[in-house]
């Protein structure tokens, strides 16, 4: 509980849909997302070839984090800049479609099918056949995965 008794709702995003960019670079949002992320969100570069979305109240935080990185390391520099430099803020038009900037839609190599990935507190956007291909992949991994996880106490 927080304050005053009152429960803190922390951002949950999950599931994966799968959605169409239309010709003028629009996609609509999942239903399910457009309440939790409201009508401007932060959208960025992000890892394996996927854009990252973030509501504005779980930017903040990612932003907060970010600035705390060393710009004497390399590693840290550069995916500061990644993730910053890379980020836009974009806003959900009447009927619940998002414009995907040409820089993110070419860094995601976005063709017409994309899958919104929920992924708890951001979402990510990805073309449709890399999704399936990182999917399988890391399926087959699962047993590995969730022994490394076992280890160090997160399952």
């Amino acid at each position: 509980m927080g304050k005053g008794g009152k429960y803190i709702l922390n951002i949950m995003l999950i599931g994966e849909y799968t959605h169409t960019i239309d010709s003028k670079k629009r996609v609509s949002l999942p239903t399910k997302f457009r309440g939790v992320m409201g009508k401007k969100m932060i959208m960025t570069k992000g890892s394996d070839d996927c854009i990252y979305v973030y509501a504005m109240s779980e930017w903040k935080k990612v932003s907060e984090k970010l600035a705390g990185l060393s710009m004497g390391q390399a590693d840290q520099r550069g995916f500061k800049r990644l993730m910053v430099a890379g980020a836009t803020e974009v806003s959900l038009d009447s009927i619940g479609r998002v414009l995907v900037p040409d820089f993110l839609k070419s860094y995601g190599k976005l063709k017409t099918k994309v899958v919104f990935a929920g992924v708890s507190d951001h979402i990510e956007i990805w073309d449709e056949k890399i999704w399936k291909t990182y999917k399988e992949k890391i399926e087959g991994q699962a047993d590995i995965l969730a022994e490394k996880l076992g280890e160090i106490g997160v399952i």
